[in-house]
C-alpha cells in the first residue's frame, strides 16, 4: 500500500515539477506584465499547453496516460509534448519509491521526518537539475526555499531529536564542505569555471546532507559522473572545450546516491582500509 501512494504521489509531483519548470522560464518573460504573470504563477495559474496556451481538461492532466493516450500531442493545437513530461513523473515515482526501499534510516520518529523532508527535497532538486539542463540556471526561488527547509531540517535534528552540539558541528562542517570548494573555485575563476549557482547549490546539498563525509562523497560521485559524461563528448566533438555543461545536475544526482547509500559505502571502504 505504501509503495501505491509513492508511485501515486511520485507521478503527481512529477508533473507539478514539470509545470514548476515550464513556469518558473516563462515568469523571465513576462516580468512585471500584470495578468499574464498570474496565469503562469506556480499553485494559482490554471494548467496549459506550452505551445498554444490552451487551459487543460481533467483528463489532459492524467500523468503519463494523458500523454500515451494523446499520442504526445496537444488535442488543441495538435502539436508535439516533449516526452520530458512522462519522463519525469515516471522518475519521480520512480525515485521515491526507491527511496523508500533503500531508505538508509531506522524507521521511527527521527527517520520518518527526514523521509518526508526527503521527499519534498527530491522535487525540488528534480525541478532544478531539469531548469539547469534546459537552461543552465539554478533558480533563487527553488534554492532558497530548499535551502529553508534544510535549515528548518538542521533545527530538528539538532534541538527536537537531541543531535546536540555534535549534531550542530557535523551540519554545519557539511555546509562549510558542500559550498565552500565550489566558492573557492568560483573566486579563482572569476565565474569561469563553475557559476555562482552551483555555490549555492552546494551550500544547500551540503546543509540537506548534514553530515561532511556524505558532502565529499557526494562532490567525489559528481565528479566521477560529470567526467563520465563530458569526457565521451569531448572525445567524439561533439562539444568542445569551452562548451559549458551544467553541473548541477551532476551535484543533485550525487546527493541521492550519497542519501540513500553513502554512508553504508563509506563504512564499507573505511573496513576495507581497516580505519
Amino acid at each position: 500500500m505504501i509503495l501505491i501512494i509513492l508511485i501515486a504521489l511520485g507521478l503527481s509531483l512529477g508533473s507539478f515539477i514539470n509545470a514548476l519548470v515550464w513556469r518558473l522560464h516563462e515568469q523571465t518573460k513576462v516580468k512585471g506584465k500584470g495578468s499574464k504573470s498570474r496565469n503562469l504563477s506556480i499553485f494559482n495559474g490554471r494548467s496549459m499547453c506550452p505551445n498554444c496556451r490552451h487551459k487543460l481538461a481533467a483528463n489532459d492532466l492524467v500523468p503519463v496516460l494523458s500523454w500515451l493516450w494523446l499520442k504526445g500531442k496537444c488535442r488543441y493545437c495538435n502539436k508535439p509534448i516533449s516526452i520530458q513530461y512522462p519522463a519525469v513523473e515516471l522518475l519521480t515515482a520512480a525515485l521515491f519509491v526507491f527511496s523508500y526501499l533503500y531508505w538508509p534510516f531506522a524507521w521511527g520518529g527521527q527517520g520518518t521526518t527526514i523521509f518526508v523532508f526527503w521527499i519534498v527535497f527530491l522535487v525540488g532538486l528534480l525541478g532544478l537539475a531539469i531548469y539547469d539542463i534546459k537552461w543552465q540556471l539554478l533558480p533563487n526561488k527553488v534554492v532558497f526555499v530548499l535551502m529553508y527547509l534544510a535549515v528548518l531540517q538542521a533545527l530538528l535534528l539538532v534541538f527536537v531529536f537531541h543531535g546536540g552540539l555534535h549534531q550542530l558541528e557535523q551540519i554545519v562542517l557539511s555546509f562549510v564542505v558542500g559550498g565552500g570548494l565550489f566558492y573557492m573555485l568560483f573566486q579563482i575563476s572569476s565565474g569561469k569555471w563553475i557559476g555562482g549557482g552551483d555555490v549555492k547549490l552546494g551550500m544547500l546539498l551540503g546543509l540537506l546532507l548534514a553530515n561532511p563525509s556524505l558532502s565529499v562523497f557526494m562532490i567525489f560521485v559528481a565528479s566521477l559522473l560529470g567526467s563520465a559524461v563530458s569526457i565521451p563528448l569531448l572525445a567524439t566533438k561533439k562539444v568542445k572545450r569551452t562548451t559549458r555543461i551544467p553541473f548541477g545536475p551532476f551535484l543533485i544526482a550525487g546527493t541521492i546516491i550519497a542519501r540513500l547509500f553513502g554512508q553504508s559505502i563509506i563504512t564499507w571502504y573505511r573496513h576495507k582500509l581497516l580505519i
